[in-house]
């Protein structure tokens, strides 16, 4: 999975980037703007497949390239690796790279991000942290869940994020990067359904032979409203922008 991405031609983040500040307007723009997405991360749509064993075969990036060129002239959304994009150089104003920053090989990353980007642009690396609803008891038990519960099974890379992105080398010119957050409607249940997609929850149930969820959703089904009331759930995004 390291290294795998989903590079995607992206008006509306550059826009949202345009708005704080961090990139110019899509209609001053002369070249893509790109977002890299973790195969694992819960942020990005499927893509088109690329070529059969080829996404984790350093040995074949040339075929890769090729098949992203390819697929570059016809559609918006296409599959390649963070490291070795077959991109031309200096042709994007911006590289976003969503809820992966934690799983690629970072310096290759950062060369390939720095040779597509154009002098001037934009490169940012963004996540969402632990999820809260502003309601004590809750917020205290799903940081008791992600920390004590599951927190043995989160792979070690998690800790970047946890540190928000603030120990990696990023070797850019650093902006200063406005407050966002991500807000989504959900009722306890759906925001149960979400907690049993996380990687640790799933290794939980492997380690233990039984599901962490259950027991979180009943200790706070009272201070919820009720399983079925819907509730706003705030995911703070954490980001780190930066100019070639």
């Amino acid at each position: 999975m390291k290294g795998t991405a989903v590079i995607k031609v992206l008006t509306g983040s550059l826009a949202l980037l345009a708005a704080a500040g961090l990139a110019p307007l899509p209609a001053q723009t002369t070249g893509d703007s790109l977002a890299m997405h973790s195969a694992a991360a819960q942020v990005a749509p499927p893509a088109a497949s690329p070529p059969a064993d080829t996404a984790s075969d350093p040995d074949r990036l040339g075929e890769i390239a090729d098949y992203i060129r390819a697929r570059h002239h016809q559609d918006e959304e296409l599959r390649g690796i963070a490291e070795a994009s077959g991109l031309p150089t200096d042709s994007a104003d911006l590289v976003t790279c969503a809820q992966a920053m934690h799983w690629l090989p970072r310096d290759a990353f950062f060369a390939e991000a720095r040779r597509v980007l154009h002098r001037g642009a934009v490169i940012a690396v963004w996540g969402y942290h632990i999820p809260i609803v502003r309601e004590q008891v809750v917020d205290a038990a799903i940081r008791h869940f992600h920390d004590v519960v599951v927190g043995p099974y989160w792979p070690p890379e998690r800790r970047l994020v946890l540190d928000r992105f603030a120990t990696i080398e990023f070797p850019f010119s650093q902006v200063a990067a406005p407050e966002f957050e991500m807000r989504c409607a959900w009722s306890l249940d759906h925001f149960a359904q979400y907690l049993g997609t996380q990687s640790a929850t799933n290794r939980y149930r492997n380690a233990h032979g039984a599901d962490p969820v259950p027991e979180l959703v009943a200790s706070v089904q009272a201070s919820w409203g009720g399983r079925q009331l819907v509730r706003d759930v705030y995911f703070p995004v954490l980001m780190r922008a930066g100019r070639t």
